[in-house]
């Protein structure tokens, strides 16, 4: 029994890095200067923003040009990188 234990935490901490491992994203440089440069207004959310987690429709997504698969927004006076699809954060800038 304290081997099957054993072997299978061994398992879940393995399958438990790689889905890690498949949540980081590394921005383009291009992305992060564009929304570093642009002025847009800071919309105030109740609640805090967080990696991996939706902004809700309430916030407006803003595009990158030639970056379809990045958006932008300010919230709370920080710059967040964000999947448009889903809506979710992909990193929090400021």
């Amino acid at each position: 029994m304290k081997r099957f234990a054993s072997m299978t935490a061994a398992l879940f901490l393995t399958l438990g890095t790689s889905a890690i491992a498949q949540t980081t994203v590394v921005l383009p440089g291009e992305v992060r200067t564009y929304v570093l440069e642009q002025n847009v207004p800071s919309v105030t959310f109740e609640g805090e923003v967080v990696v991996g987690q939706p902004l809700p429709e309430t916030v407006e997504i803003h595009t990158i040009p030639d970056q379809p698969d990045y958006g932008y927004a300010v919230v709370n006076n920080k710059r967040v990188v964000v999947n448009p699809k889903q809506r979710t954060v992909v990193e929090i800038l400021q």
